[in-house]
C-alpha cells in the first residue's frame, strides 16, 4: 500500500524543540488581529498562581502576571474589554459534575470553594472595577458563562487568551474562541503550566490549528498602534 498520509512520528525531539521549529517556520497563514479585541485572562487565582501557598500552583514565566497587567491596561486605555475568569464550586461540590469525581483531597479541583483563598484572584493582578469577572465550573471560559454574549455586545472580533494551564483551561478557551468565530491570539509569555512538555506541546498544537501563538510584544504593538 502506498503511504500518502503520515504515520505518527517519534524522533526524539522535545516538545520545546518542536515548538521552536514550528515558530521559526510557520506553516499556516495567521488569523491576525481584527478590528477590536478582548483580553480574556483565565484563572489567575491563588490556587494556580501562588506557588508560595498552594501545591496546585505553577509558574512558567516569572513575569507572567506583569505581562498580563500590561496588555490588560493597554486594552482598557483603548476602550476594549478585559475579562477575568476563575474556577470555584459550592461547599458540597454538587456543581462540579463528573470533573470533580477523580480525586477528593484538600487540593482537588472541586474543593476550590467560593470565596476561599484558593478561589481568590492573585493580588498581583491589576483588576479594574470595570473589568468583567466571573466564576466558571468547567475548563473553557465560554462554557455556561456570560462570556459569549459579552463579547458580542462589545463588538469583539479577536480574543486574546492568557492564563493557565496552557494544556487545560487556556487551550479549552482558545479552541472555543475559534469555534465561536473569533480570531484567537495566545501570547506565549502570558501562559503557564506544570511541565514544559505540556506547555510547549499545547502551544504547538494551538499554533498549527486554532490560534496565533505570538510573543506578548505582538499584542502590545497592536494595541499601541490603535487610535
Amino acid at each position: 500500500m502506498t503511504l500518502i498520509g503520515t504515520k505518527m512520528v517519534s524522533d526524539g525531539r522535545t516538545a520545546r524543540q518542536i515548538f521552536e521549529e514550528v515558530m521559526a517556520n510557520p506553516a499556516r497563514k495567521k488569523f491576525g488581529f481584527g478590528a477590536r479585541l478582548a483580553i480574556v485572562n483565565v484563572d489567575f487565582q491563588q490556587a494556580y498562581t501562588r506557588t508560595d501557598k498552594f501545591a496546585t500552583a505553577y509558574e512558567t514565566d516569572p513575569d507572567q502576571i506583569a505581562h498580563v497587567n500590561r496588555i490588560s491596561a493597554l486594552a482598557r486605555a483603548k476602550g476594549m474589554p478585559v475579562i477575568w475568569s476563575r474556577v470555584g464550586y459550592m461547599d458540597n461540590a454538587a456543581d462540579a459534575g463528573v470533573w470533580g469525581t477523580r480525586t477528593n483531597t484538600p487540593d482537588s479541583l472541586q474543593n476550590i470553594k467560593y470565596d476561599s483563598e484558593r478561589h481568590a484572584f492573585d493580588p498581583r493582578c491589576e483588576i479594574d472595577a470595570a473589568d468583567m469577572q466571573f466564576t466558571k465550573r468547567m475548563p473553557s471560559a465560554f462554557f455556561e458563562t456570560p462570556l459569549a454574549s459579552y463579547l458580542v455586545w462589545h463588538n469583539v472580533d479577536t480574543v486574546v487568551v492568557t492564563g493557565g494551564s496552557t494544556s487545560g483551561c487556556v487551550r479549552a478557551t482558545a479552541v472555543d474562541a475559534l469555534s465561536h468565530g473569533y480570531r484567537t491570539i495566545v501570547p506565549i509569555e502570558t501562559c503557564a503550566d506544570k511541565h514544559e512538555s505540556y506547555h510547549f506541546a499545547n502551544l504547538t498544537d494551538l499554533q498549527l490549528k486554532y490560534a496565533d501563538v505570538e510573543p506578548v510584544q505582538a499584542v502590545v504593538d497592536w494595541l499601541e498602534g490603535r487610535e
